[in-house]
C-alpha cells in the first residue's frame, strides 16, 4: 500500500481498492499503550519463579495491587515468550535389547492369549488359547462367556511327550 502511494503516485483510496482493503483499515492507528511497566514486572516475576505459568503470575500481580484482565495477561505472557517448558516424559530404557531366546524343544515355553468374539444373539464370549512356542501347536482352548482370572477355570492341557 505505502509503496503504491509513494512510488506510483496512487491515491490511498485507489491503492486500497487495488489491494481490496478498506481505507479506514489502512489509516487505523492503535491507541493501546505499550504496557512497558507491566511487561517489566511480569518478566521479573517470571525470572524469579521459573515454573509458574501465566495464571499464577497473574495471582502474584493481583496480590501486588496490579489488576489485569486474564486475556491481556496471556497476550503479554506470550509476546514476552515466557512460556514454561514442559517436563520430560516417561524415561524409557536405553540401549539395545537382547532378542528373546527361541525355545530349543517342545514344552519349554508356552504362550497364553485371549480371543474375543460375539454370537449372533449379541452375547460376547472369550477363548483362552494356549500355544507351544516351539511347535506352534495349540495345546488347549478354553471357551466361556465369562472367563475370570481364577486358576480353576483353566484346565491342565493333555500333553503327549515323545
Amino acid at each position: 500500500m505505502t509503496w503504491a502511494v509513494r512510488e506510483k503516485g496512487y491515491s490511498q483510496r485507489r491503492a486500497c481498492g487495488l489491494v481490496g482493503l478498506h481505507p479506514r483499515t489502512y489509516r487505523y492507528a492503535s491507541k493501546r499503550s505499550g504496557d512497558e511497566e507491566l511487561r517489566v514486572r511480569l518478566r521479573e516475576l517470571a525470572s524469579q519463579r521459573r515454573r509458574f505459568g501465566y495464571r499464577r503470575l497473574g495471582l502474584m500481580l493481583k496480590r501486588q495491587g496490579i489488576k489485569l484482565n486474564r486475556k491481556k495477561l496471556y497476550r503479554l505472557y506470550k509476546e514476552e515468550r515466557l512460556g514454561v517448558r514442559k517436563r520430560g516424559g516417561r524415561k524409557r530404557a536405553l540401549g539395545t535389547r537382547a532378542p528373546t531366546a527361541i525355545p530349543q524343544g517342545r514344552n519349554l515355553r508356552w504362550s497364553l492369549d485371549f480371543v474375543a468374539d460375539t454370537l449372533v444373539s449379541g452375547r460376547c464370549f472369550r477363548i483362552l488359547t494356549l500355544v507351544d512356542d516351539f511347535t506352534r501347536e495349540c495345546l488347549d482352548l478354553v471357551v466361556d462367556t465369562s472367563l475370570t482370572g481364577l486358576p480353576a477355570t483353566v484346565r491342565q492341557p493333555t500333553l503327549d511327550v515323545h
